[in-house]
């Protein structure tokens, strides 16, 4: 049974806190898929969650090179955009797996090859009524997620 939560997010600042309060809750082996419209705040919101991770690095779109890797004291963090994939087959085929169990994965466009994983978090990011504003919506299925999205009410 899906478990869903969302928060209404008023600004840049807001959407930080939320990111940094996730990476607090995160574990290697852990998938989150982002989703949402251009500019909608993907990437920011990955920035967010790397920093957060204790990660200096510059946290880019990684739209043309596909995959860019992070290294965070809590293990890498692997950052893929989907937007270009046609599907999880195509994914498969990058070669990324050594990362799903010894890192974090942030996958933009996530719905794109969401068959890919059993149990991801689904982080949905919608505009608001203001330009600042966002929606985001957490939604999992998997007991693993169930504290995460407690703690994050």
């Amino acid at each position: 049974m899906a478990q869903t939560l969302v928060k209404q997010i008023a600004s840049e600042e807001d959407t930080a806190q939320i990111a940094s309060a996730l990476a607090g809750l995160l574990s290697p082996g852990d998938v989150v898929l982002l989703d949402g419209a251009l500019a909608a705040g993907k990437t920011f919101f990955t920035r967010a969650l790397v920093r957060a991770l204790g990660s200096d690095e510059a946290v880019t779109s990684p739209t043309y090179t596909i995959a860019n890797i992070y290294e965070t004291p809590k293990g890498p963090v692997l950052h893929v955009d989907a937007y270009r994939l046609k599907g999880a087959q195509e994914f498969y085929h990058l070669g990324l797996e050594e990362y799903f169990d010894t890192g974090v994965s942030v996958i933009e466009w996530g719905e794109r090859i969401a068959d890919y994983f059993d149990a991801p978090l689904s982080i949905r990011i919608g505009f608001g009524d203001h330009e600042t504003e966002r929606q985001v919506t957490f939604t999992a299925e998997a007991p693993r997620w169930r504290p995460v999205l407690e703690a994050l009410t």
